[in-house]
């Protein structure tokens, strides 16, 4: 069973790590064409590509200009302990026990508009480039159209033939990898909660039920779908009339 996520906008650069073992993220020569573009841009045109404050725009003026390969312990950070998001709070990586780690590099992938596909391990800089961004680079209109089959044909030839896909990436993010391309059968989870007497997406609780699922795959090894109706952390429960074959409901 394999795990997608989606990054997060919020990162920590600053907290130490636990581990010294780290990765190399595998497109990252993909990631310095980005780059590269990215340093062109003004702290005015981030702030209209992306519509982000002026004080955003130049912090990320700032990251796009210092970025430079190639990463070292001492110029980055691995993944799993640079975002900070809902998600990630969620996984919580610090309380996850040492024998776990080797488990969710294994199992874990997380998609970026910058580096594609990382595992947890992978060394990354501070970056702000979301998926849906509509960054021209060459002759490719956006990021999807950039990234096009690459991440999805990386996905699979890690994948076994009978091997479960966990989507658990927003819909902008899991975009990037066309269901058509994929080999496996992939499996959404949903979580909703019960609002004015009927269950609706709560983004901010779905976002954290997301990394409560993964932490949740990674410390029961779960690897079928039997394993994943099982999850009943933050009082969600598996609701059978609300799911389908290929989307899991959760409700509280």
């Amino acid at each position: 069973m394999k795990i997608i996520i989606s990054p997060a906008k919020s990162l920590d650069f600053e907290s130490k790590v636990p581990t010294d073992i780290y990765t190399q993220p595998r497109f990252l020569e993909q990631s310095k064409k980005l780059n590269k573009k990215l340093k062109t841009l003004s702290k005015k045109n981030l702030s209209d590509l992306m519509k982000i404050s002026d004080d955003l725009s130049a912090l990320n003026y700032e990251r796009n200009q210092t970025w430079e390969t190639p990463f070292t312990k001492e110029n980055s950070k691995q993944a799993i302990y640079s975002f900070t998001g809902a998600v990630f709070k969620g996984i919580d990586v610090n309380s996850l026990s040492a024998k776990k780690i080797p488990v969710l590099q294994e199992r874990l992938r997380i998609l970026s508009g910058l580096y594609g596909l990382l595992k947890p391990l992978d060394l990354i800089q501070p970056y702000r480039l979301e998926m849906g961004t509509r960054l021209k680079v060459g002759s490719t209109e956006n990021l999807y159209k950039f990234w096009n089959d690459t991440l999805a044909n990386s996905l699979n030839e890690e994948l076994e033939d009978d091997e479960l896909l966990v989507n658990l990436a927003s819909t902008e993010y899991f975009k990037a990898l066309p269901k058509k391309t994929l080999k496996v059968p992939m499996i959404t989870p949903v979580f909703k909660d019960l609002k004015n007497g009927e269950y609706k997406i709560v983004m901010t609780y779905a976002k954290m039920a997301r990394g409560l699922m993964v932490r949740y795959i990674i410390d029961n090894d779960v690897k079928t779908i039997e394993g994943l109706k099982s999850f009943n952390i933050d009082k969600y429960r598996f609701s059978e009339s609300l799911s389908s074959e290929t989307e899991l409901v959760f409700t509280r």
